[in-house]
């Protein structure tokens, strides 16, 4: 691809042993907690773990996406960045089986359309594996009677999650719910992971676009993002838990600095920005998790 009389090389690094370390990992996690969620006994026969092959693809194609997004736009504007770290967790101690995925930006970025166009390439990406995956999830998910649904965790709906399961189900009674195949599962967390990055706090993906698109402006909007998500918690205590962890791990709610944070976006970089404003819109969920 030519742009600007410059040819864009795209170079993989050699994957480090802690990369394939966590990617494995993380694998075996996913698979571990899709198995669960499919009432695999997967302790007392082991080879039932297979039956978690469809959620752990499709989260890890997900997180994957949205990483590698970033990652190949970091080498196209020439901004040194690591490869993905996925990150696995115990599904007895978080449902999913793992903590998601980052990559380490190890250069400054000095340019808004760089930055912008790195923070972007990550959800966008990511938006677009998550809205198929969950579309065709829904597809092989099961229609329940409400009086038959125990214990259950009820997953909040956003407003595209809303479109999604009217295009699946368009005769689904106000009696009935949808129990998520796994696949659809996934896609549900992918369209979370999201949203969440899409927050226009810190050094969140959310933050580098609202830095480039409104500048110094960005930290009040920060500031008000993050007190917005008080209020938030009292609709649901998963903004309290997400708050108090951007607080520990973004204590400084100001922006790395920008050399040209003067020099207005181009055209096509706002309209990337707008676009990441209405799937941040899309993805809302003011009650992700309710038991």
């Amino acid at each position: 691809m030519i742009k600007n009389e410059e040819q864009i090389i795209f170079r993989i690094p050699k994957i480090s042993r802690i990369h394939w370390i966590l990617f494995l990992s993380t694998i075996f996690t996913t698979l571990l907690a899709g198995a669960m969620m499919e009432g695999a006994l997967v302790f007392s026969k082991p080879l039932e773990i297979i039956k978690g092959f469809p959620f752990s693809i499709t989260l890890m194609l997900i997180l994957g996406t949205h990483e590698f997004g970033h990652y190949y736009y970091a080498q196209k504007h020439k901004v040194d960045a690591t490869l993905p770290y996925f990150l696995p967790a115990p599904p007895f101690f978080f449902l999913i089986g793992t903590f998601g995925a980052f990559i380490k930006i190890k250069s400054p970025i000095y340019k808004k359309d760089s930055l912008l166009q790195i923070g972007a390439a990550g959800p966008i990406a990511g938006f677009i594996v998550a809205v198929p995956a969950l579309l065709v999830g829904l597809k092989l998910s099961t229609v329940v009677e409400k009086v038959d649904i125990n214990n259950a965790i009820m997953l909040g709906d956003s407003l595209l999650m809303k479109l999604l399961t009217w295009i699946a189900y368009p005769n689904l009674l106000m009696s009935q719910d949808i129990m998520l195949h796994p696949m659809a599962f996934a896609g549900w967390i992918g369209l979370l992971v999201t949203m969440l990055n899409l927050l226009p706090i810190g050094q969140l993906d959310g933050g580098h676009i609202a830095y480039a698109m409104l500048g110094k402006k960005q930290n009040i909007i920060s500031k008000l993002s993050f007190f917005a998500l008080i209020p938030l918690s009292f609709i649901s205590l998963n903004w309290l838990f997400w708050g108090l962890l951007l607080f520990f791990l973004m204590r400084s709610g100001k922006h790395p600095p920008i050399k040209d944070i003067n020099i207005p976006l181009s055209k096509h970089n706002k309209r990337i920005g707008y676009i990441c404003l209405i799937i941040f819109l899309l993805c809302f969920i003011p009650a992700p998790f309710k038991i």
